[in-house]
């Protein structure tokens, strides 16, 4: 079994969902706040990781509707690299191009303030990018 960390990556907020590989089911953890340099983001992130002993990360990367990629995407992809370095961890990339849609239409049904809604939507759409991961991938091709 592996334990995986989903990563939703913003340019304010960095959402986080935990699953594993036996289960294959993603949940929201944390939304971290972005502070300071990207190295920082990176510790961050790593701490959380070590908080729930995973394996490695699985890191949405919002590609273009023409399944381009674009500038967000060269940017998440170089968080990715990042992260990899130094965590010597896998860093798994996945299609997250509806994943905030995703979290939206959830958080719409839920009887929440928007600022309540605001906090839960970047770990929502990790949850949403880790679950795409386990659900697009067999069991031992993770």
């Amino acid at each position: 079994m592996k334990r995986l960390l989903g990563i939703d990556y913003g340019t304010k907020r960095v959402g986080l969902a935990l699953g594993d590989t036996d289960a294959r089911i993603a949940v929201p953890v944390t939304t971290i706040t972005r502070q300071g340099s990207v190295e920082r983001l990176v510790a961050s992130v790593i701490e959380t990781g070590a908080d729930y002993d995973v394996d490695a990360y699985v890191l949405g990367i919002p590609y273009n509707m023409d399944d381009t990629v674009g500038r967000q995407a060269k940017i998440t992809q170089s968080f990715g690299k990042l992260l990899a370095e130094a965590s010597g961890r896998t860093v798994y990339e996945c299609d997250e191009r509806l994943s905030s849609l995703a979290a939206d239409e959830y958080l719409e049904q839920a009887e929440l303030t928007r600022k309540k809604k605001k906090a839960r939507r970047d770990a929502l759409a990790a949850q949403v990018i880790l679950q795409t991961f386990f659900d697009s991938h067999t069991e031992g091709e993770e």
